[in-house]
């Protein structure tokens, strides 16, 4: 069939690679899947370092928190991207990744990397780094049409679900291969791979705005404001914080603890119970970029975020890897499900004008996660594992219940604009 015909036009426009049809995402895309594995391999390689060097679970935590320090500057970077450029701040993070992980491997290469070091460098990461995923989300948002906007959505996240699998696997292969130094020099070469890519996204912006005195901060208000006049976006951000301190916790920096104590398994088997989640992530990004606008972005946030904590509670109390693996695997395809839609959600009703702005709200949720990390490495060295994780996701849960509850009449009825397609 020819594709300029009207039919394989409309087939293409819904499928998973219609995105690609457009020049900024063919850069983009490879650009972000390099970031993303730079990224998780950092996460690995860096917290199993932590946590045989130190032996601490609470500094464990405390490392998963600092990666995360900047939550805080994102509304900011998301204000300086709908002036400055999506692209130009994408590019300007994405050289102090690079910069960043330079100066590890020339620390592990030089045998003078100790814990504090890495404590140090994680927080200046992350500063900017909990910003990426909105800048990205953004740039999307700015270069793609609003008919395939999910489809390239799910598309997008696969980078980093699939970074999580492969990215989590090769850090802990080469960590384990090759030790610190030749793994992060590694990882510095993905990351300037990726930002030289970066450099070939983004639409040609029509001119250039001169800001008055103080404008960021009067632009940053206005998006408060619309947020707070908007009651789907409102209950989106808030479910948005709620996962990431009841939720995520339990899938990201705990894994290294759960690996090497509950399961007694090395860095290898680490990077499995990683990329079981990832997987999960990965299916159902790539069922939401196929399903495109037959879904109901703001139902199918609820609903899967109730599966998720569902998986997790069962997760607790797996009693072995195997069993843990294929629980994860059933939780990272419940979390995509609901957070791909939310995003798309956001997005459509923030317009041009508020996109960066809202994605930047987006991501000052994640400050729930070292707030939840930090919380639940007390609780473990309290009362346990498995009740301090039940406790952590019980209490998600019946708060997501109460989320769907009060905002009903926004998020649920199918002609809701939050479900729009």
């Amino acid at each position: 069939m020819s594709l300029s015909r009207p039919g394989a036009h409309a087939l293409l426009r819904s499928s998973l690679l219609a995105p690609f049809q457009v020049r900024s995402f063919r850069f983009q895309y490879p650009a972000d899947l390099l970031t993303s594995w730079g990224g998780e391999m950092e996460n690995l390689i860096l917290g199993w370092y932590i946590l045989v060097a130190t032996g601490s679970v609470l500094l464990l935590t405390l490392f998963g928190s600092l990666q995360y320090f900047g939550t805080l500057v994102a509304p900011l970077l998301g204000l300086a991207g709908d002036r400055l450029g999506h692209r130009n701040v994408l590019c300007a993070m994405r050289a102090v990744y690079a910069t960043l992980a330079a100066l590890v491997a020339t620390l592990a290469f030089s045998g003078w990397l100790n814990p504090a070091d890495v404590f140090v460098l994680a927080a200046i990461g992350g500063l900017v780094r909990p910003a990426d995923l909105a800048m990205r989300s953004a740039l999307v948002a700015e270069t793609i049409p609003s008919d395939r906007l999910i489809g390239a959505m799910g598309a997008s996240r696969t980078t980093a679900d699939s970074a999580r699998i492969a990215g989590s696997l090769a850090g802990a292969g080469l960590f384990a291969a090759f030790g610190m130094g030749p793994a992060y020099l590694g990882i510095t070469l993905v990351y300037i791979t990726g930002f030289l890519l970066t450099l070939g996204t983004g639409a040609p912006r029509r001119y250039v705005e001169v800001l008055p005195r103080f404008a960021f901060w009067r632009d940053l208000r206005e998006g408060l404001t619309y947020v707070w006049d908007a009651p789907s976006s409102l209950a989106a951000l808030l479910l948005a914080f709620l996962v990431n301190m009841t939720a995520f916790p339990l899938t990201s920096g705990l894994l290294p603890y759960v690996a090497r104590e509950i399961y007694h398994i090395d860095q290898t088997g680490l990077g499995t119970l990683v990329a079981s989640f990832a997987g999960g992530s990965l299916i159902g990004s790539i069922t939401i970029s196929m399903a495109g606008r037959l879904i109901r972005p703001a139902r199918m946030m609820l609903v899967f975020a109730i599966a998720w904590y569902a998986m997790l509670l069962v997760f607790a109390h797996m009693p072995d890897a195997p069993h843990g693996r294929a629980v994860l695997l059933l939780a990272g395809l419940a979390q995509s499900l609901s957070l791909v839609p939310m995003s798309v959600m956001l997005l459509q009703g923030a317009g041009e004008r508020f996109r960066g702005r809202v994605m930047g709200l987006r991501m000052l949720a994640i400050y729930g996660l070292p707030i939840g990390l930090m919380a639940t490495g007390a609780l473990i060295g309290r009362c346990g594992f498995t009740a301090a994780t039940t406790l952590l996701c019980s209490t998600g849960l019946l708060l997501t219940l109460v989320i769907a509850v009060h905002w009903r009449a926004d998020l649920w009825p199918r002609e809701a604009p939050a479900n729009g397609r």
